[in-house]
C-alpha cells in the first residue's frame, strides 16, 4: 500500500495537521463512554509521523478518569480532529471525517469494546500505523 501525505483540520480551519500514512487506514470504533457520547471513530497514528501546522495555541485539552488520555479540541469551533488516546498514550488518534483533500482511499474498521476496557487491552491493544 503505497504511503501518502494527509492533511486534515477542524471545522474552522484553526487546528490544522498533516500525517504520512496509507491511502488505506485500519481504524477503530469504541464504545467507551467518552467516545460513545462523541461517537467518536478513530485511526491510531505514530506519533512521529504527524505534526500540528497551525493552532496549536487554539487548543483545548479534556482529560479524565486515569488523566492519561489527551483529548484535543480547538477552542473556537469546538472540533475533535485528533487525541492521543489511552491504549496508545505515544501516538495520536486522528478523526479520519477530519481528514481534507482526497487522499484517504478507505477505512478498515474494527470494533473495540471500551466498556470493558482493561479486559478489551488484555486481548488486542490497537496499534499504531
Amino acid at each position: 500500500m503505497s504511503e501518502v501525505q494527509h492533511f486534515g483540520s477542524c471545522h474552522c480551519g484553526a487546528v490544522k495537521w498533516t500525517f504520512t500514512g496509507p491511502e488505506v487506514l485500519d481504524g477503530c470504533r469504541c464504545n467507551c463512554t467518552v467516545c460513545n457520547k462523541k461517537q467518536n471513530q478513530h485511526c491510531i497514528i505514530k506519533l512521529d509521523r504527524f505534526k500540528i501546522l497551525e493552532g496549536e495555541d487554539k487548543i483545548t485539552t479534556y482529560r479524565f478518569n486515569t488523566g492519561v488520555a489527551q483529548h484535543k479540541f480547538c477552542s473556537i469551533c469546538g472540533v475533535q480532529s485528533f487525541y492521543h488516546p489511552r491504549s496508545n498514550p505515544d501516538a495520536v488518534a486522528i478523526m479520519p471525517h477530519c481528514i481534507d483533500g482526497n487522499t484517504l482511499k478507505d477505512v478498515k474498521w474494527s470494533y473495540f469494546n471500551g466498556q470493558e476496557w482493561e479486559k478489551e487491552m488484555n486481548k488486542r491493544a490497537p496499534a499504531a500505523q
